[in-house]
């Protein structure tokens, strides 16, 4: 488990950054590859584990997962809409990921000291 976590972040982080890359030039399987990478590297994200439990990181950590489930839905959208809907999320997605990916690990070391 402490290899595949790591493994799924790469693998989806790449899928889904190729698939939203390629989205603009048409491609029918774009959609396809950034929904398996945002659901890969939202599986990563859910079990990475927390080292703490203080009341900011828990919500630090609902933030995270939150942002997650938006990568998901923005595949969602590349489906489903027809205009550039999938861009608002995404952006939401991404601030939420990460604002996240700094605020815990120094929630983290808060803690720890």
């Amino acid at each position: 488990m402490k290899q595949l976590v790591p493994a799924l972040f790469v693998v989806g982080a790449i899928m889904a950054l190729t698939g939203a890359a390629v989205f603009i030039t048409g491609w029918f399987y774009a959609p396809y590859i950034y929904t398996i990478g945002a659901g890969l590297f939202a599986l990563a994200q859910v079990n990475t584990p927390v080292k703490g439990k203080g009341k900011t990181l828990k919500r630090l950590r609902v933030q995270q997962i939150f942002g997650a489930l938006a990568l998901i839905l923005t595949g969602a959208f590349m489906f489903t809409t027809r205009g550039n809907e999938w861009i608002a999320c995404l952006t939401i997605a991404a601030i939420l990921e990460l604002y996240t990916a700094f605020r815990i690990p120094q929630e983290e070391e808060k803690e720890k000291s």
